[in-house]
């Protein structure tokens, strides 16, 4: 087994370039939807894939966002929201959102939405700031009533340790303060899935966190044939240097 420490802007970088090789989205952007909700993961996410189908002009992850989290104290700078990435049968609908295309989507679409939280049973959840329920309302219908295919691209830093519906029930009781909480009926994605996805090496979460910009940061396991190892190990460095996440 080789270990690796893998900082949160690494990891959303990870992810990003491996969606680009998931089989879905491949599918997709032959024919097809496919809608990127913005997001600090999904912005590394649209960046990739617009590279991908070299049409990545006049896109930039700053403003690529809607809620977001900040440390205490600390306030996001000033941006315009671009929108987010709805691609259809391969090109680009520049300024349009997952509001413009929701009642259109059907099923062999998929749409990217990001995450707050996911439990150990692979279980996602979002947190909810808007008094009308935000982006992930318009989405669910899509994804029950049409068989939308929801995919949920999430850092390993997002996890927590109990089941994400009893933590939804706290967060949602009327006595509460603070963000609701949505679970989300969608498959995870994490880095490593990304992993796995791209080199077909195992990989586990074995440590976290640290200081110099190791805050947050997943310290994975990786195991696998001597190949496996090696094209894990040069697609990690590849990211090394990635300047922290700031949309």
């Amino acid at each position: 087994m080789k270990q690796f420490c893998v900082t949160t802007a690494m990891g959303k970088r990870l992810i990003g370039r491996a969606m680009v090789h998931h089989p879905d989205i491949k599918e997709v952007l032959e024919k097809g939807t496919l809608v990127i909700i913005a997001g600090s993961t999904n912005g590394y996410v649209a960046e990739e894939v617009l590279k991908s189908l070299e049409q990545a002009e006049g896109f930039v992850r700053k403003g690529f966002r809607r809620g977001i989290t900040v440390a205490p104290r600390a306030k996001a700078g000033r941006a315009d929201f671009p929108g987010d990435v709805i691609i259809s049968d391969g090109k680009w609908q520049k300024g349009k959102t997952i509001y413009d295309v929701a009642d259109d989507l059907k099923s062999g679409d998929v749409v990217l939405k990001g995450a707050n939280a996911f439990d150990g049973l692979g279980q996602a959840a979002v947190q909810i700031g808007a008094t009308t329920g935000g982006t992930i309302l318009a989405t669910i219908p899509a994804v029950i009533g049409r068989r939308v295919r929801l995919i949920v691209p999430v850092g390993l830093e997002k996890r927590v340790l109990e089941d994400v519906n009893v933590l939804a029930q706290r967060c949602n009781a009327p006595s509460a303060a603070g963000p609701r909480l949505l679970p989300m009926p969608g498959k995870i994605f994490t880095e490593l899935d990304a992993i796995k996805l791209m080199t077909g090496a195992e990989a586990c979460l074995i440590a976290a966190g640290g200081i110099y910009g190791a805050e947050g940061a997943a310290y994975l396991g990786i195991t696998g044939s001597e190949a496996q190892l090696q094209d894990a190990t040069e697609l990690i460095r590849s990211m090394i240097g990635e300047p922290p996440c700031q949309i």
